[in-house]
């Protein structure tokens, strides 16, 4: 009596032989708008990265200022008094030697100037030079004093004449802010001029680096310039992988789908050769004798068939 043959796991051999992939399904509706979605996803990335990068670029040129000029030597005002009248970028940091006298009546405070997370005030007054134009100098910061809204105490410059070594700084915007007599919003040298009621240089300003005579009090010095250019290249370099992260779960969400739909075909196609091998075999006729009987051999097959 014949058997059905036992069903054997599938060999390496046949492993080979598995059907290729199928990707048709990407020419669908659903499959396309992801591709498009991608694609305007790393459009957005790319527009962010180059924000950062052209924000790196922005302190990267500030850096090479402050390499370029803050420790040069100073250049004395008769020869630099441009850089106050009609002050250029490539001039911040430049230092610059004063020769007059300050105009200590007209001492201004600014206001919400912080200083390594402390709050306070930063003491301007304005300098008349020996060359006749006047240029506000920045003495230095005051922390909040005990009284709300003004320092305790705001130290005086020497008297009479002096030699103020300072460095150039351009002036800042105007705030729609108010502020108490005597105190601004921030060094906008337009009302510092109304306030100071004469000719001053509107363009920048100095911020102290030393005076002569000395005075035995002054004001802190201000927080030096960093150098660091900050995260922005890694930011840069971040949105572009996110952009292509965005395509790479799309592309292995498509070889998923398309390994899955494989699977699901060849569990199919062994299903139905399950099936057919469970099917009873056809008995197989019964062949008798000349005289008409069975030999042992057929009754024993009949038998158990």
């Amino acid at each position: 009596m014949s058997t059905p043959a036992p069903m054997t796991a599938p060999t390496a051999r046949d492993a080979q032989r598995l059907p290729p992939l199928r990707f048709g399904f990407l020419a669908t509706g659903p499959w396309i708008l992801g591709f498009v979605v991608c694609v305007l996803f790393a459009f957005l990335c790319h527009a962010l990265a180059q924000w950062q990068w052209d924000r790196r670029v922005e302190v990267q040129h500030r850096v090479n200022r402050v390499l370029e000029n803050y420790d040069d030597d100073p250049v004395p005002f008769a020869e630099a008094s441009r850089l106050f009248t009609a002050f250029q970028t490539e001039d911040e940091w430049t230092p610059v030697t004063l020769t007059g006298e300050y105009l200590v009546d007209e001492t201004l405070i600014v206001r919400n100037r912080p200083r390594a997370g402390q709050p306070g005030y930063e003491v301007l007054v304005p300098f008349r030079t020996d060359e006749g134009p006047v240029v506000v100098v920045d003495r230095g910061w005051l922390p909040v004093g005990n009284s709300p809204g003004q320092p305790d105490a705001v130290p005086a410059p020497p008297a009479g004449h002096a030699e103020v070594v300072v460095r150039v700084k351009p002036g800042e915007p105007a705030l729609d802010r108010d502020a108490p007599d005597g105190q601004v919003p921030s060094i906008d040298l337009a009302e510092i001029a109304d306030t100071v009621g004469g000719p001053v240089a509107g363009t920048a300003y100095g911020i102290m680096v030393t005076e002569d005579p000395a005075v035995g009090s002054m004001p802190q010095k201000l927080v030096e310039p960093t150098l660091d250019e900050g995260p922005h290249l890694s930011y840069a370099i971040q949105w572009y992988l996110f952009a292509a992260m965005g395509f790479g779960v799309w592309g292995y969400s498509a070889w998923m789908r398309a390994r899955n739909d494989r699977a699901d075909a060849l569990d199919g196609a062994a299903d139905d050769g399950l099936l057919s091998a469970q099917r009873a075999p056809r008995p197989k006729p019964v062949r008798r004798r000349r005289d008409g009987l069975l030999t042992d051999e057929e009754a024993e097959d009949a038998l158990f068939d």
